[in-house]
């Protein structure tokens, strides 16, 4: 190659170092005098830039309506008990929150029509939970009942009434944080693997239909096993508590999915508390001889 041809190679090659990885590495030197090996500042560029890009996508992917959010990245791995969420990975994904039918829905509905208009509104608002909650775990992010609320500008009790309704209807798990990371005590998700496995679908099937971990279905339904079998050998809750080492509300839980489709085994399921109940009536006597 020629001294010239080097010149003018060297005068397009400089086009591409006014970028942002240059720029950050210059910042680095620079400013906040991070000395050392520049492949050490070259890789630790490129780690920032693609963090950058991670959480600030390029406009041209965004539509009308899309929001950019950051939630638990899907990576399989269960929370363990003290860990904080910002110790978890992060996804960031880009939901379609709001759609033309959305707003075309809020237009138009039959006017005269009892309560149509708040029909129309409540199909509006769980077609909107459905679609941000699957575009979610399509693009390796999980969403939380509180996340799905704050985006949606629902409560917590109707977020999770549309998710009943919605199973009720379609038979359809949505694969929300809670259900596919197995937290909590929900008892959906006992439920809707316990039905499932009345039903004499495989486990194997079981995970498939409802996009829970193998290991979380086998734990279910070996639970559920041994609470039938202990009930019918006419154990209370408290003493299938003390046997299988569960606490009462689990318990609870279980026995309520055994009184559904066991009711020849007449089980009673006690209250979740007791004693709240004499408390109220209690503190309500009080009150009436004031």
């Amino acid at each position: 190659m020629s001294d010239a041809t080097k010149r003018y190679s060297d005068r397009f090659a400089s086009a591409a170092k006014r970028d942002f990885k240059t720029a950050l590495i210059r910042l680095l030197e620079q400013e906040y005098k991070v000395l050392g090996s520049r492949r050490i500042l070259v890789m630790l560029a490129d780690d920032l830039e693609q963090l950058h890009q991670e959480y600030f996508p390029e406009r041209n992917r965004l539509q009308f309506g899309d929001l950019v959010w950051q939630t638990t990245k899907d990576d399989g791995q269960r929370p363990t008990y003290g860990k904080k969420t910002e110790d978890y990975a992060v996804q960031t994904v880009i939901l379609p929150l709001v759609r033309k039918e959305d707003i075309e829905q809020r237009i138009f509905y039959h006017r005269g029509v009892k309560n149509e208009k708040w029909q129309c509104a409540e199909e509006r608002q769980m077609e909107q939970l459905v679609r941000v909650v699957k575009s979610a775990r399509s693009q390796g992010g999980l969403l939380s009942g509180a996340e799905v609320a704050l985006m949606t500008n629902l409560s917590l009790t109707t977020v999770g009434k549309y998710l009943r309704l919605h199973y009720e209807r379609h038979k359809e798990v949505l694969p929300m944080k809670g259900y596919i990371l197995d937290q909590g005590s929900n008892p959906t998700h006992k439920g809707i693997i316990i039905e499932l496995y009345e039903q004499a679908i495989s486990p194997a099937d079981i995970v498939l239909k409802t996009g829970h971990s193998q290991e979380a279905v086998d734990r279910y339904i070996k639970n559920y096993d041994q609470v039938v079998a202990l009930s019918r050998k006419k154990h209370d809750a408290v003493s299938i508590s003390q046997i299988t080492g569960r606490s009462i509300h689990v318990v609870r839980q279980y026995l309520r999915l055994v009184k559904d489709f066991h009711p020849e085994l007449r089980v009673t399921v006690p209250e979740a508390y007791p004693g709240r109940r004499r408390y109220k009536s209690r503190k309500a006597k009080n009150h009436k001889k004031k």
